[in-house]
């Protein structure tokens, strides 16, 4: 028998009985072999798996905790679902929640932004629930943009905002331009 491939033997000890001379005899079995694995050495003849083609292997979990990075953040920036204007502004009020599920934020996050922003005023009820207007909505959204696309901090919206008191009929603006320019790139593709 070849041991050479066997990498762990297991002995079970157990003591045998007491021969004529009374002494302690131990007697020795093996209880298993376990085979070594042997490592894959790529020949000449077979072409070299790729580790990142590989189904075998699988890629690290990223973990949800933390901060988003860039790209992340770039991403979700142009996954904001608000409803034309014809339809936002039919309701009169809009939950916390159904306003975070437009933005795709937490609710907590709208909540700060209320508390750093002026522009943004909810109505309350006696219970404390927070109802945005369609209003409320257009100025979340410019700081939205503000925030997220172009990457300014809270203390430089503020200053834009109060530096530019115009500054959500320029964001209007722009929006109606690229409004503008999908239904142009449209209307090229069909051609």
């Amino acid at each position: 028998m070849d041991n050479s491939k066997y990498s762990q033997i297991t002995f079970e000890f157990s003591d045998a009985s007491a021969s004529s001379e009374n002494e302690a005899s131990v007697g020795v079995r093996v209880k298993a072999l376990k085979p070594v694995p042997e490592p894959v050495q790529p020949n000449a003849e077979e072409p070299a798996v790729n580790e990142a083609e590989s189904p075998v292997s699988t890629p690290a979990k990223k973990s949800t905790r933390g901060r988003k990075s860039l790209k992340a953040l770039d991403a979700e920036a142009d996954l904001v679902n608000i409803p034309e204007d014809e339809t936002l502004f039919q309701r009169q009020y809009y939950s916390i929640g159904e306003v975070a599920d437009m933005f795709g934020v937490n609710q907590s996050l709208l909540r700060f932004w209320e508390n750093e922003f002026d522009i943004i005023q909810p109505r309350k009820n006696r219970k404390g629930d927070r109802h945005f207007r369609p209003i409320d909505i257009k100025n979340l959204e410019l700081i939205y943009d503000l925030l997220r696309r172009r990457k300014l901090t809270i203390e430089g919206a503020k200053e834009f905002l109060k530096k530019n008191s115009k500054a959500s009929a320029h964001f209007e603006m722009i929006q109606s331009l690229q409004s503008l320019k999908g239904f142009l790139l449209e209307i090229k593709a069909a051609l």
